[in-house]
């Protein structure tokens, strides 16, 4: 699924973006908004992680997202 695709159906992705990255609150989710370079900004955040790490779990997210 492209990040399109996943920025169009952000309410119903919302869900899954929790379920894997459980850290983030419904405030960060509203602040992503369906953009991805805010994703991973959040995800490097949380976690204290890497932005390549971070930029890495959102690809692989987008490739086997349910959406």
């Amino acid at each position: 699924m492209n990040w399109e695709q996943i920025k169009g159906k952000w309410q119903q992705t919302k869900g899954q973006v929790q379920e894997k990255w459980g850290e983030l609150t419904e405030d960060d989710l509203q602040v992503v908004n369906g953009k991805r370079e805010q994703l991973v900004g959040k995800v490097q955040e949380r976690y204290g992680i890497a932005k390549e790490e971070a930029e890495r779990q959102v690809k692989d997210f987008e490739k086997t997202c349910n959406c």
